[in-house]
């Protein structure tokens, strides 16, 4: 399965009694893919990974997995701060018919990037799927630098990187500097078309849940040369990306916004909560403004 340039960071769908709805994860997987998205991302941060339980994550991969087939890629989060758990974790999503694995960079207990690099290959090593690190040192206090990433880069079935540390000259050392067919996705949506034009791959996305149609074309239009166009798209989603990553802690923007345009996917788990009276109207003001491609039809 190619891992293509739009992904999206899926939503974990819960019911009204706060238990996930798999049925209605199911739905929006194969209403992202039909969207636009060239496939999904689960049980990542948007996807509420800290509060599912083991179970849960893995009949969501399943269930998923059994809905989207062979239509787009299905990418598990199976990274966290244990090597041990998440080499075990590896090789359960891989049994489960994931066709990759997101890792993400090690939280809370800082390790050197010495640790970083042996975590990484550690994990790689367990598993026959492609693995992307991911790098978002504004959740986990610790930055894998451009040097990290390329030491790691080397490890065959390591295929690529979601960069989000937002730091530009971090990410075009890593493109500029990276193996033949080594891939940077842009882990903050705001920052795709700049990866693209460094020569990034794509983007693991969170407005891609509305705007999905919208940031392929952005993709594509870039690609083909059409510089202008992929940057007034850029521009005209600007103000929705802006309000769902900063009205309030990702996911609950993405959240409130799907339940908003009929798509109903539940409250956030707790400790996260729904959106404060003056977030929801910054995110209701951004949503008027856009076209919204998700099919709405549950």
């Amino acid at each position: 399965m190619e891992i293509g340039r739009l992904l999206t960071a899926m939503i974990t769908p819960f019911d009204d009694e706060g238990q996930l709805d798999y049925g209605q994860a199911q739905r929006l997987a194969l209403a992202l893919l039909d969207s636009g998205s060239n496939g999904v991302v689960l049980f990542g941060t948007t996807g509420e990974s800290p509060t599912l339980s083991h179970e849960e994550k893995m009949r969501l991969l399943r269930e998923v997995k059994q809905a989207v087939g062979d239509r787009g890629a299905v990418i598990a989060g199976a990274g966290n701060y244990n090597t041990a758990e998440s080499c075990e974790l590896a090789e359960e999503c891989e049994k489960l018919g994931a066709d990759g694995l997101l890792l993400t960079v090690p939280y809370y207990n800082k390790p050197p990037q010495e640790g970083l690099f042996r975590h990484f290959q550690a994990i790689a090593a367990s598993t026959s799927l492609p693995c992307i690190p991911y790098n978002v040192p504004g959740r986990t206090s610790v930055n894998m630098t451009a040097e990290t990433t390329l030491r790691v880069a080397e490890i065959p079935n390591i295929v690529g990187v979601k960069e989000a540390s937002g730091d530009v000259i971090q990410i075009g050392r890593i493109i500029a500097g990276a193996p033949a067919g080594f891939k940077v996705w842009s882990g903050d949506d705001q920052f795709t078309l700049p990866v693209l034009a460094m020569g990034g791959y794509g983007v693991v996305c969170v407005v891609s849940h509305l705007a999905g149609r919208q940031m392929q074309q952005l993709i594509q239009a870039h690609l083909a040369g059409r510089f202008e166009e992929a940057a007034a798209i850029h521009g005209r989603l600007l103000p929705l990306m802006n309000a769902l990553m900063t009205a309030s802690t990702n996911p609950i923007p993405v959240k409130y916004a799907l339940n908003r345009a009929g798509f109903r996917v539940g409250k956030p788990r707790l400790p996260l909560v729904e959106p404060d009276e003056a977030a929801a109207r910054r995110i209701d003001e951004a949503m008027a403004a856009q076209t919204i491609d998700l099919p709405i039809s549950v």
